[in-house]
Protein backbone atom coordinates (compact mmCIF):
# COMPACT_ATOMS: atom_id res chain seq x y z
CA UNK A 1 0.00 0.00 0.00
CA UNK A 2 1.03 3.42 -0.40
CA UNK A 3 2.47 4.91 2.77
CA UNK A 4 0.47 8.08 4.04
CA UNK A 5 2.09 8.35 6.63
CA UNK A 6 2.38 5.95 10.29
CA UNK A 7 -1.17 6.59 11.97
CA UNK A 8 -3.03 6.00 8.12
CA UNK A 9 -1.13 2.92 7.99
CA UNK A 10 -2.30 1.87 11.43
CA UNK A 11 -5.71 2.65 10.51
CA UNK A 12 -5.88 0.70 7.52
CA UNK A 13 -3.76 -2.48 8.52
CA UNK A 14 -5.32 -2.94 12.22
CA UNK A 15 -8.38 -1.96 14.12
CA UNK A 16 -6.50 0.64 15.74
CA UNK A 17 -6.93 4.32 15.60
CA UNK A 18 -5.41 7.40 16.46
CA UNK A 19 -7.12 10.20 19.02
CA UNK A 20 -5.25 13.26 20.10
CA UNK A 21 -4.79 14.79 23.48
CA UNK A 22 -5.27 18.52 24.99
CA UNK A 23 -4.90 19.91 21.12
CA UNK A 24 -5.04 23.34 19.93
CA UNK A 25 -6.98 24.45 17.05
CA UNK A 26 -3.67 24.42 14.64
CA UNK A 27 -2.89 20.86 16.34
CA UNK A 28 -6.03 19.44 15.83
CA UNK A 29 -6.00 20.03 12.03
CA UNK A 30 -2.55 18.70 11.51
CA UNK A 31 -3.73 15.51 14.00
CA UNK A 32 -6.70 15.01 11.27
CA UNK A 33 -4.14 15.33 8.58
CA UNK A 34 -2.32 12.95 9.97
CA UNK A 35 -5.13 10.49 10.80
CA UNK A 36 -6.77 11.45 14.27
CA UNK A 37 -10.12 10.52 13.94
CA UNK A 38 -10.99 12.05 17.98
CA UNK A 39 -9.63 13.61 20.09
CA UNK A 40 -9.77 14.20 24.44
CA UNK A 41 -9.69 17.23 26.24
CA UNK A 42 -8.59 17.64 29.84
CA UNK A 43 -8.81 19.92 32.85
CA UNK A 44 -5.02 21.16 32.51
CA UNK A 45 -6.23 22.31 29.05
CA UNK A 46 -7.16 25.76 29.65
CA UNK A 47 -4.10 26.24 31.53
CA UNK A 48 -2.01 24.78 28.84
CA UNK A 49 -3.37 27.46 26.21
CA UNK A 50 -3.63 30.30 28.79
CA UNK A 51 -0.17 29.61 29.85
CA UNK A 52 2.09 29.04 26.66
CA UNK A 53 0.11 28.19 23.78
CA UNK A 54 0.39 30.08 20.45
CA UNK A 55 -3.47 30.58 21.41
CA UNK A 56 -2.41 32.67 24.53
CA UNK A 57 -3.15 35.75 23.43
CA UNK A 58 -6.73 35.16 21.79
CA UNK A 59 -7.80 33.10 24.83
CA UNK A 60 -7.04 36.38 26.95
CA UNK A 61 -9.23 38.15 24.92
CA UNK A 62 -12.12 35.31 25.55
CA UNK A 63 -11.48 35.51 29.15
CA UNK A 64 -11.87 39.28 29.36
CA UNK A 65 -15.61 39.00 27.97
CA UNK A 66 -16.26 36.35 29.92
CA UNK A 67 -15.07 38.37 32.72
CA UNK A 68 -17.79 41.14 32.52
CA UNK A 69 -20.56 38.52 32.68
CA UNK A 70 -19.60 37.01 35.68
CA UNK A 71 -18.15 37.78 38.98
CA UNK A 72 -17.12 34.00 40.03
CA UNK A 73 -13.65 33.49 38.51
CA UNK A 74 -14.33 29.85 38.79
CA UNK A 75 -17.17 29.97 36.48
CA UNK A 76 -15.19 32.04 34.05
CA UNK A 77 -12.94 29.26 33.89
CA UNK A 78 -15.31 26.79 32.85
CA UNK A 79 -16.72 28.98 30.26
CA UNK A 80 -13.46 29.33 28.74
CA UNK A 81 -12.92 25.86 29.14
CA UNK A 82 -15.80 25.02 27.06
CA UNK A 83 -15.22 27.92 24.28
CA UNK A 84 -11.59 26.93 23.38
CA UNK A 85 -12.85 23.25 23.80
CA UNK A 86 -16.27 24.22 20.78
CA UNK A 87 -13.45 25.18 18.75
CA UNK A 88 -11.64 22.31 18.34
CA UNK A 89 -14.96 20.39 18.21
CA UNK A 90 -15.50 22.86 15.25
CA UNK A 91 -12.72 21.21 13.40
CA UNK A 92 -13.31 17.58 14.02
CA UNK A 93 -17.36 18.19 12.95
CA UNK A 94 -16.82 17.82 9.15
CA UNK A 95 -15.53 14.08 10.86
CA UNK A 96 -18.66 13.74 12.77
CA UNK A 97 -20.48 14.60 9.96
CA UNK A 98 -18.90 12.49 6.82
CA UNK A 99 -19.01 9.28 9.13
CA UNK A 100 -22.64 9.44 10.46
CA UNK A 101 -21.49 10.62 14.24
CA UNK A 102 -18.86 7.28 14.93
CA UNK A 103 -16.37 8.90 14.59
CA UNK A 104 -15.17 13.20 15.35
CA UNK A 105 -15.72 13.01 19.00
CA UNK A 106 -14.18 15.93 20.96
CA UNK A 107 -14.29 15.22 24.76
CA UNK A 108 -14.43 17.62 27.43
CA UNK A 109 -14.40 17.31 31.22
CA UNK A 110 -15.55 19.67 34.06
CA UNK A 111 -13.96 21.09 37.27
CA UNK A 112 -11.80 18.65 38.99
CA UNK A 113 -12.47 20.49 42.44
CA UNK A 114 -16.90 19.76 41.43
CA UNK A 115 -17.06 16.04 41.25
CA UNK A 116 -20.04 15.48 43.22
CA UNK A 117 -23.24 13.20 40.88
CA UNK A 118 -25.23 16.16 40.47
CA UNK A 119 -22.15 18.84 39.30
CA UNK A 120 -21.12 16.79 37.21
CA UNK A 121 -24.10 16.24 35.56
CA UNK A 122 -25.08 19.79 35.13
CA UNK A 123 -21.68 20.32 33.31
CA UNK A 124 -22.22 17.56 31.07
CA UNK A 125 -25.76 18.98 30.56
CA UNK A 126 -24.48 22.73 29.85
CA UNK A 127 -21.58 21.21 27.56
CA UNK A 128 -23.79 19.17 25.39
CA UNK A 129 -26.50 22.22 25.21
CA UNK A 130 -24.23 24.70 24.41
CA UNK A 131 -21.52 23.33 21.78
CA UNK A 132 -21.07 21.24 18.80
CA UNK A 133 -23.31 17.96 17.98
CA UNK A 134 -19.84 15.64 18.63
CA UNK A 135 -18.92 17.11 21.65
CA UNK A 136 -18.22 13.90 24.27
CA UNK A 137 -18.51 14.74 28.35
CA UNK A 138 -15.84 12.95 30.00
CA UNK A 139 -16.50 11.52 33.44
CA UNK A 140 -14.37 10.67 35.97
CA UNK A 141 -14.95 6.64 37.07
CA UNK A 142 -15.25 7.59 40.49
CA UNK A 143 -18.43 6.48 42.65
CA UNK A 144 -20.20 9.82 41.99
CA UNK A 145 -19.14 9.44 38.46
CA UNK A 146 -20.75 6.06 37.69
CA UNK A 147 -24.00 7.69 38.96
CA UNK A 148 -23.63 10.15 36.97
CA UNK A 149 -22.79 7.77 33.98
CA UNK A 150 -26.17 5.83 34.73
CA UNK A 151 -28.49 9.28 34.13
CA UNK A 152 -26.55 11.02 31.33
CA UNK A 153 -25.85 7.66 29.24
CA UNK A 154 -29.81 6.90 29.73
CA UNK A 155 -30.52 10.47 28.64
CA UNK A 156 -28.43 9.26 25.13
CA UNK A 157 -25.08 11.47 25.83
CA UNK A 158 -22.00 10.37 24.38
CA UNK A 159 -19.50 9.49 27.23
CA UNK A 160 -15.83 9.02 27.74
CA UNK A 161 -15.24 7.27 31.21
CA UNK A 162 -11.59 8.29 32.63
CA UNK A 163 -10.04 7.82 35.22
CA UNK A 164 -10.07 4.19 35.08
CA UNK A 165 -6.56 2.74 36.72
CA UNK A 166 -8.24 -0.88 37.96
CA UNK A 167 -10.14 -3.51 36.00
CA UNK A 168 -13.22 -3.37 38.52
CA UNK A 169 -13.46 0.32 37.75
CA UNK A 170 -13.57 -0.64 33.90
CA UNK A 171 -16.13 -3.57 34.40
CA UNK A 172 -18.77 -1.26 36.63
CA UNK A 173 -18.82 1.65 34.02
CA UNK A 174 -19.31 -0.99 31.00
CA UNK A 175 -22.22 -2.85 33.25
CA UNK A 176 -23.30 0.54 33.96
CA UNK A 177 -23.33 1.72 31.20
CA UNK A 178 -25.10 -1.01 29.25
CA UNK A 179 -27.91 -1.07 31.97
CA UNK A 180 -28.45 2.55 31.41
CA UNK A 181 -28.82 2.27 27.39
CA UNK A 182 -30.48 -1.23 26.97
CA UNK A 183 -33.38 0.04 25.97
CA UNK A 184 -32.24 2.33 23.28
CA UNK A 185 -31.92 0.76 19.15
CA UNK A 186 -28.74 3.41 18.93
CA UNK A 187 -26.74 4.23 21.64
CA UNK A 188 -24.50 6.73 21.52
CA UNK A 189 -20.81 6.01 20.86
CA UNK A 190 -19.47 5.41 24.74
CA UNK A 191 -15.93 4.62 25.82
CA UNK A 192 -13.76 4.25 28.94
CA UNK A 193 -10.17 5.48 29.15
CA UNK A 194 -7.56 3.14 31.15
CA UNK A 195 -4.93 5.69 31.72
CA UNK A 196 -2.00 3.10 31.71
CA UNK A 197 0.59 5.77 31.24
CA UNK A 198 0.07 7.64 34.10
CA UNK A 199 -0.22 4.56 36.24
CA UNK A 200 3.00 3.45 35.12
CA UNK A 201 4.34 7.09 36.51
CA UNK A 202 2.45 6.29 40.28
CA UNK A 203 3.92 2.92 40.31
CA UNK A 204 7.72 4.10 39.74
CA UNK A 205 7.02 6.45 42.44
CA UNK A 206 5.20 3.90 44.64
CA UNK A 207 7.72 1.97 44.49
CA UNK A 208 10.13 4.47 45.19
CA UNK A 209 8.47 5.49 48.03
CA UNK A 210 7.48 2.47 49.65
CA UNK A 211 11.12 0.91 49.14
CA UNK A 212 10.14 -2.04 47.12
CA UNK A 213 12.92 -4.06 45.45
CA UNK A 214 10.58 -4.91 42.20
CA UNK A 215 12.48 -5.18 38.56
CA UNK A 216 12.31 -2.53 36.07
CA UNK A 217 11.30 -5.08 33.33
CA UNK A 218 7.98 -6.26 35.70
CA UNK A 219 7.67 -2.88 36.35
CA UNK A 220 7.80 -1.23 32.80
CA UNK A 221 4.92 -3.73 31.79
CA UNK A 222 2.17 -2.65 34.66
CA UNK A 223 -0.01 -0.30 32.86
CA UNK A 224 -0.57 -2.27 29.23
CA UNK A 225 -0.99 -5.61 31.77
CA UNK A 226 -3.84 -4.35 33.45
CA UNK A 227 -4.93 -2.49 30.13
CA UNK A 228 -4.94 -5.49 28.74
CA UNK A 229 -7.02 -7.33 30.95
CA UNK A 230 -9.79 -4.36 30.69
CA UNK A 231 -9.58 -4.92 27.12
CA UNK A 232 -10.22 -8.41 26.93
CA UNK A 233 -12.80 -8.56 29.95
CA UNK A 234 -15.37 -6.22 28.88
CA UNK A 235 -14.75 -6.43 25.05
CA UNK A 236 -16.22 -9.93 25.46
CA UNK A 237 -19.37 -9.08 27.72
CA UNK A 238 -20.12 -5.31 26.17
CA UNK A 239 -18.57 -5.29 22.58
CA UNK A 240 -20.61 -2.25 22.03
CA UNK A 241 -18.82 0.20 24.90
CA UNK A 242 -15.22 1.35 23.44
CA UNK A 243 -12.13 1.59 24.80
CA UNK A 244 -9.17 4.07 24.78
CA UNK A 245 -5.96 3.75 25.51
CA UNK A 246 -5.05 7.35 27.31
CA UNK A 247 -2.33 9.16 29.42
CA UNK A 248 0.96 7.86 27.23
CA UNK A 249 4.25 8.47 29.02
CA UNK A 250 5.92 6.85 26.04
CA UNK A 251 6.01 5.69 22.46
CA UNK A 252 5.36 2.04 23.33
CA UNK A 253 2.32 2.67 25.13
CA UNK A 254 0.90 3.37 21.42
CA UNK A 255 2.65 0.84 19.82
CA UNK A 256 1.90 -1.67 22.47
CA UNK A 257 -1.41 -1.28 21.86
CA UNK A 258 -1.60 -1.85 18.35
CA UNK A 259 -4.00 -4.83 16.84
CA UNK A 260 -6.53 -4.12 19.56
CA UNK A 261 -9.60 -2.60 18.34
CA UNK A 262 -8.39 0.70 20.42
CA UNK A 263 -8.58 4.57 20.50
CA UNK A 264 -5.07 5.46 21.45
CA UNK A 265 -4.87 8.98 22.83
CA UNK A 266 -1.35 10.77 22.75
CA UNK A 267 -0.56 14.26 22.67
CA UNK A 268 0.73 16.02 19.37
CA UNK A 269 4.18 16.84 20.41
CA UNK A 270 6.88 14.52 21.77
CA UNK A 271 4.44 11.63 21.39
CA UNK A 272 2.55 11.86 17.93
CA UNK A 273 5.01 13.77 15.86
CA UNK A 274 7.74 11.21 16.86
CA UNK A 275 5.31 8.11 15.76
CA UNK A 276 5.33 9.80 12.30
CA UNK A 277 8.84 10.81 11.92
CA UNK A 278 10.24 7.22 12.96
CA UNK A 279 6.94 6.06 10.40
CA UNK A 280 7.84 1.96 11.68
CA UNK A 281 6.11 -1.05 10.44
CA UNK A 282 2.54 -1.29 11.60
CA UNK A 283 3.11 -4.35 13.81
CA UNK A 284 0.47 -6.08 16.32
CA UNK A 285 1.56 -6.37 19.65
CA UNK A 286 -1.28 -6.12 22.06
CA UNK A 287 -2.11 -9.98 22.07
CA UNK A 288 1.79 -10.67 23.09
CA UNK A 289 1.20 -12.45 26.40
CA UNK A 290 2.70 -11.29 29.54
CA UNK A 291 5.31 -13.65 31.02
CA UNK A 292 3.64 -15.12 34.43
CA UNK A 293 7.17 -14.13 36.41
CA UNK A 294 6.06 -10.59 35.29
CA UNK A 295 2.48 -11.09 36.86
CA UNK A 296 3.81 -12.87 39.64
CA UNK A 297 6.35 -10.38 40.72
CA UNK A 298 3.89 -7.80 40.54
CA UNK A 299 1.27 -9.35 42.27
CA UNK A 300 3.27 -10.11 45.38
CA UNK A 301 5.33 -6.91 45.73
CA UNK A 302 3.02 -4.00 44.63
CA UNK A 303 0.24 -3.64 46.16
CA UNK A 304 -1.48 -0.91 44.37
CA UNK A 305 -0.89 -3.57 41.20
CA UNK A 306 -3.11 -6.19 42.95
CA UNK A 307 -5.68 -3.67 43.76
CA UNK A 308 -5.80 -2.58 40.05
CA UNK A 309 -5.24 -5.78 38.30
CA UNK A 310 -7.51 -8.28 40.72
CA UNK A 311 -11.55 -7.90 40.10
CA UNK A 312 -12.43 -7.95 43.72
CA UNK A 313 -9.46 -5.99 45.33
CA UNK A 314 -10.81 -2.63 45.33
CA UNK A 315 -14.89 -0.82 45.85
CA UNK A 316 -16.20 1.32 43.96
CA UNK A 317 -16.22 3.53 47.40
CA UNK A 318 -12.40 3.34 47.30
CA UNK A 319 -11.89 4.49 43.53
CA UNK A 320 -11.82 8.05 44.43
CA UNK A 321 -8.95 7.93 46.77
CA UNK A 322 -7.07 4.98 44.86
CA UNK A 323 -3.61 6.33 44.65
CA UNK A 324 -3.23 6.54 40.77
CA UNK A 325 -6.27 8.36 40.24
CA UNK A 326 -5.43 10.88 42.80
CA UNK A 327 -2.16 11.21 41.35
CA UNK A 328 -4.13 12.00 38.09
CA UNK A 329 -6.68 14.19 39.31
CA UNK A 330 -3.73 16.17 41.35
CA UNK A 331 -2.05 17.36 37.94
CA UNK A 332 -6.02 18.45 36.76
CA UNK A 333 -6.45 20.29 40.20
CA UNK A 334 -3.42 21.79 40.50
CA UNK A 335 -3.74 23.35 36.53
CA UNK A 336 -7.02 24.50 37.12
CA UNK A 337 -5.98 26.43 40.48
CA UNK A 338 -3.20 27.94 37.51
CA UNK A 339 -6.19 28.92 35.25
CA UNK A 340 -8.33 29.96 38.08
CA UNK A 341 -5.64 32.18 39.48
CA UNK A 342 -4.78 33.54 35.60
CA UNK A 343 -8.41 34.60 35.58
CA UNK A 344 -7.87 36.84 38.91
CA UNK A 345 -5.01 38.68 37.42
CA UNK A 346 -6.88 39.31 33.94
CA UNK A 347 -9.38 40.62 36.31
CA UNK A 348 -8.00 43.05 38.80
CA UNK A 349 -6.20 44.65 35.13
CA UNK A 350 -9.40 45.58 34.40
Amino acid sequence: MTNKGYFHRVSALSPTKLWINNVTVEEARTAIDAGAVGCTQNPTYTWRILSKSSEATHAADIARGLLQATKDDNEVVIRLQRQLVFAVAQVFLPLWESSGGKLGYVSIQGDPFQEEEDAIIEHARASRKGGPPNIMCKIPATANGIKAIEVLAAEGVPLNATEVMAVRQALDVCETWAKAVSKMDNPPPSYYSHIAGIYDEYLKDYVVRHSIDVSADALAQAGLAVARKCYCMTKSRWPDMGFIAGGARGLHHFTEMVGADVCITINWAGTADKLIERDEPVVWRFYNPIADYVLDELLQKVEDFRRAWQVNAIESEEYEKFGPVVYFRKAFEQAWDSARKRIGELRAQM
